[in-house]
């Protein structure tokens, strides 16, 4: 299994600030928190054009996504899957920042993902990413950028794929 979901370290003394103004580090594990229990775009499609199925051993992720794809854009896509909360929330909002988006897009957005898991700071402000912004945390734990990465290695092995789903 991935490493247990552990609480937030100790914080640093917060710069003076209203009250009312929330952590940002909060907002964003809420936000994780939300995609995970409440995933956006779960379940089969009916009709899929192209999918691809993964796992990751070392921790027992799993993520089974779908797409159709018409005139070289994603129509509509779905993921089955199971694992920690960082996977499931990445495939979560990863099916809504790539829906109805050309394909080039959805790979590029795949690169900048990446990029960001991977410490890129351009990329962590890249307004593109959406609600995917939130996990720029997970680059500080190597182990966990495979748990964000997953469905995204499972977009881009279905989009190489010929039509049939790979599983």
């Amino acid at each position: 299994m991935c490493p247990p979901e552990s609480p937030p370290g100790p914080r640093s003394p917060a710069p003076p600030s209203p009250a009312t103004l929330p952590d940002l580090g909060e907002l964003y594990q809420e936000l994780i928190l939300d995609h995970y229990r409440r995933p956006r775009n779960k379940g089969k499609l009916e009709q899929p054009t192209h999918g691809a199925a993964l796992n990751n051993p070392l921790c027992g992720d799993e993520v089974d996504l779908e797409l159709r794809v018409q005139n070289d854009v994603i129509t509509d896509v779905r993921f089955v899957g199971r694992g920690c909360s960082i996977s499931q929330a990445a495939a979560s909002m990863m099916t809504q920042v790539i829906k109805d988006r050309p394909l080039t897009e959805a790979l590029s957005l795949a690169g900048r993902m990446s990029a960001m898991m991977h410490g890129d700071e351009a990329a962590a402000r890249d307004k593109s990413l959406g609600d995917l912004r939130a996990l720029v945390g997970v680059a500080r734990f190597p182990v966990r950028v495979k748990c964000a990465l997953l469905p995204w290695n499972a977009l881009q092995d279905a989009l190489k794929s010929s039509g049939t789903a790979s599983r």
